[in-house]
């Protein structure tokens, strides 16, 4: 086949040659016994496989499949039964390899029973991205990534590729490296982002279940991990490229001086953050207020900002650098209790010696209310214009709000004691005095 395509495009001459190189190769496959007879082990060699693969895989999955048993071994053996799907294909390799011995010491020729080799290596791949891989990004990477690898290689133009994005070279100011460096680094930036995640992920349950630890300690020992996991994720990711650390020291200039001037909040906040998780002022859990205003339970802890969820289930996002330089109260520091108290008013009719015993008793029968640091406590506060006041003080753990009502539930218990015993709670009761005698009555 001969064509004349000077008068087109560089690319579309090499396409064309490897079209015409396709075509012949294709046409002396078809006219050639060697070429035959390797599609015949390759077809034999398939089927086989698929005869072996049909036994095999019941009686394996019956081995390796634990069942309902829960062991230290159960999680590897479910782990490998997920890998048996793949018995055909590699199989099928196998096999054809060993066809292919024999087929090159008659014929001394192996192109077609190598290229049947290289598709199923696809086809493996094919089957491990599609029932394997479980992780959606693992399956998004498998699925543009290597399944188009894989099939480079099964056409026999993967080294093509790779020598070309190999020779094309891009810089951006002193650093330099090639496209293949590029393709190299994205796919390794990729496996390696997923497990830093996984590890992180492993790492903070280990810790999360070290309850004798302070609750901040645990939250800077899972900030420490994630930093280090994705600092040497960043040193492997930059060897992998090729690209030299010292050439990185103007970049490095650069944030410095930008941490001198635009980003010092940013990095006051990061500190204040790393300081309260040290110190244990604050941690996820508390109840905290701020000197602004601002109060709610700490749900997350970020390196630049504490987030506080509202009763009204709403989200505030304070910086790490306002629990330093501003007044905090912490309701649920270190497990402290924390005291309330419930206001009433008793008829002038009362035997007020009475009240505080009577309110004492019931309120102590709440199964929230604590007797230490202190009982409950009723103590008289003033005589008001329609009834005595009194006011009963007692200590609980936690915050009443939210899911605690517990002087609503005290005040329950306060309404119930004083209807058993007979007391009255006084309503406003108002004297009207009529100044010049009974208005007259207006004629009819």
């Amino acid at each position: 086949m001969d064509f004349d395509l000077t008068a087109f495009p560089p690319i579309v001459q090499q396409i064309a040659g490897y079209a015409i190189q396709g075509y012949e190769l294709a046409l002396g496959w078809l006219l050639s016994p060697a070429a035959w007879s390797q599609f015949a082990v390759l077809v034999v060699a398939y089927l086989l496989a698929v005869v072996i693969a049909r036994r095999m895989r019941p009686a394996l999955s019956s081995l390796i499949d634990p069942g309902e048993r829960r062991g230290i071994f159960s999680a590897p053996r479910r782990f490998i039964l997920r890998f048996l799907p793949l018995i055909l294909p590699l199989l099928a390799y196998a096999l054809t390899g060993i066809g292919e011995q024999v087929i090159r010491s008659i014929f001394e020729s192996g192109a077609v029973i190598a290229f049947g080799k290289r598709l199923f290596l696809l086809l493996a791949a094919r089957i491990f991205v599609r029932d394997i891989l479980n992780d959606p990004f693992l399956k998004l990477l498998g699925r543009f990534i290597l399944l188009p690898i894989a099939a480079l290689y099964a056409v026999g133009l993967l080294d093509t590729v790779v020598l070309q994005l190999s020779e094309t070279v891009v810089g951006v100011g002193n650093i330099r490296f090639s496209l293949i460096s590029i393709v190299r680094g994205l796919i390794a930036g990729s496996l390696l982002f997923w497990l830093g995640q996984w590890s992180n992920q492993q790492t903070v349950a280990v810790i999360e279940k070290q309850r004798e630890m302070r609750p901040s300690i645990r939250q800077l020992l899972i900030k420490t991990v994630e930093f280090a996991i994705f600092a040497i994720a960043f040193i492997l990711l930059m060897n992998i490229m090729g690209i030299n650390l010292s050439t990185l020291a103007v970049l490095g200039g650069a944030i410095g001086v930008g941490l001198g001037f635009g980003l010092q909040k940013i990095a006051s906040n990061f500190i204040s953050g790393v300081i309260l998780l040290v110190e244990g002022q604050a941690t996820v859990g508390d109840f905290v207020e701020l000197d602004g205003g601002e109060a709610g339970t700490i749900v997350k802890m970020t390196a630049r900002a504490i987030i506080l969820e509202t009763y009204d289930g709403r989200w505030i996002v304070v910086p790490n650098e306002d629990f330093i330089v501003t007044r905090v109260v912490n309701y649920s520091d270190s497990g402290s209790a924390n005291r309330y108290e419930a206001p009433f008013s008793v008829s002038y009719d009362t035997d007020i010696n009475r009240v505080p015993g009577i309110i004492e008793r019931a309120v102590a029968t709440h199964p929230e209310v604590l007797s230490e640091p202190y009982p409950p406590d009723c103590e008289l506060r003033g005589f008001g214009d329609s009834g005595i006041d009194f006011a009963v003080e007692f200590w609980v753990n936690g915050i009443d709000d939210g899911p605690n009502k517990y002087t609503s539930d005290v005040l329950f218990l306060i309404w119930n004691a004083l209807r058993d015993e007979g007391i009255e709670i006084p309503y406003p009761h108002r004297v009207v005095e009529i100044k010049g005698g009974p208005v007259p009555a207006a004629p009819e």
